[in-house]
């Protein structure tokens, strides 16, 4: 089966649903996920209002959104969910970019840090929240995404996926898909390119390759982190995220057949 979507200007475009969940089974053409939208084409933007988005969570920074503005196709009325909390100091990702060798090694150890906070870092809590409540709610597609449609996204799409009864194979390797050669090939020297204009170096390849996919490692932190400060994945969905019996089973009714 193909998840993967034929876009090129949106990328890491994909539908995360139709999996077995259990005895039930997740629909199609109503879970999407993918990187910004900032770079994307008129055509591909019509090709995007085409899946019928009603709900579209972005779960990039302040600063991520002013500097790289999503694109709106004609009529745009779907709902919006963003948040403006305060950002404390400089963009992470960059202080660590212009401050540290980049190296495959680095680059690793960098992200298993990030999964162990994010799970509680308290934007992501908020937006987390308002997904799942509103994801019960709604009708029509929804979107999920990020900057590059990865590690936020990676870890809220997982979430979703537990609630629904995904088995969690299938669930890593739905998390994994990012991790497509094509997009790697056709993005990798951009990418190099613009990591050398912020830093004034140029990584190796196998560096780039670190930054830009993801492995099994990280999302296994975030899930451990929700065990260890909650208990167990539901436990941090439930006393973290407010989904509890009632909210959950408007979820499953949303996304499962």
């Amino acid at each position: 089966m193909t998840r993967k979507l034929p876009f090129t200007t949106i990328e890491n475009l994909r539908d995360f649903g139709d999996y077995a969940a259990g005895h039930r089974h997740m629909k199609k053409g109503v879970l999407f996920r993918s990187a910004h939208q900032a770079e994307a084409s008129d055509e591909e933007l019509e090709a995007l209002a085409a899946l019928g988005l009603s709900l579209i969570v972005d779960l990039r920074r302040p600063g991520e959104r002013e500097r790289m503005p999503s694109r709106r196709w004609k009529g745009f009325a779907a709902e919006v969910i963003a948040n403006d909390h305060p950002e404390v100091g400089d963009d992470p990702w960059q202080t660590f970019m212009k401050t540290t060798e980049i190296t495959a090694d680095s680059m690793r150890a960098y992200m298993l840090t990030y999964y162990d906070a994010a799970p509680h870092e308290v934007r992501h809590i908020d937006l987390y929240t308002r997904w799942f409540r509103r994801l019960g709610e709604t009708d029509g597609a929804t979107l999920v995404h990020c900057a590059a449609g990865k590690d936020r996204t990676g870890i809220l799409c997982a979430l979703t996926h537990h609630i629904a009864g995904v088995h969690p194979d299938d669930i890593m390797a739905d998390y994994l898909l990012t991790n497509d050669e094509e997009r790697f090939a056709r993005r990798m020297p951009l990418f190099a390119a613009h990591v050398e204009e912020l830093t004034g170096r140029r990584p190796d390849e196998k560096a780039m390759r670190t930054t830009m996919g993801v492995e099994a490692a990280y999302l296994e932190r975030a899930l451990a982190a929700m065990v260890r400060d909650n208990g167990s994945i539901d436990g941090y969905l439930r006393d973290v995220l407010g989904v509890d019996a009632e909210r959950r089973a408007a979820v499953e009714r949303r996304i499962l057949v």
